[in-house]
């Protein structure tokens, strides 16, 4: 064992397995999917007897005997829901008025309630 010697000798490595024999990377796109079963199609699903299908990044029902009916009355909650919601609004937006009218009220008696104190310890003043 010498004692200054280079001791470390890595292993050779072994060599390279030979390259895939598939030709599937040769193929264009829509072989592929039709040989590898890469096309899906949308998603579906069965919800409470309602069948959804994901388009455009949202679920929607899939038309049915009662698919028509059950989007207008959808679109109609949600066109009630934004009223309601504009109304809130408006509600919130009296309320914080009618709090700051309050407040200057508030203030404004107060102020007068001191001017009469004045008044009056300066009228006691004179007698």
């Amino acid at each position: 064992m010498p004692l200054f010697g280079n001791t470390f000798s890595p292993k050779k490595t072994p060599p390279r397995k030979s390259a895939s024999l598939s030709n599937l990377h040769s193929l264009d796109r829509s072989t592929r999917e039709v040989e590898l079963g890469l096309d899906y199609g949308t998603p579906t699903m069965n919800l409470a007897g309602q069948s959804l299908k994901f388009e455009n990044g949202q679920w929607i029902a899939e038309s049915g005997a009662c698919g028509g009916g059950d989007r207008r009355e959808a679109q109609r909650l949600r066109k009630r829901n934004q009223q309601l919601e504009e109304e809130n609004n408006l509600l919130r937006l009296k309320v914080d008025i009618l709090l700051d009218m309050l407040s200057e009220t508030t203030a404004e008696s107060h102020l007068m309630e001191k001017e009469l104190d004045e008044l009056k310890s300066i009228s006691r003043r004179r007698k």
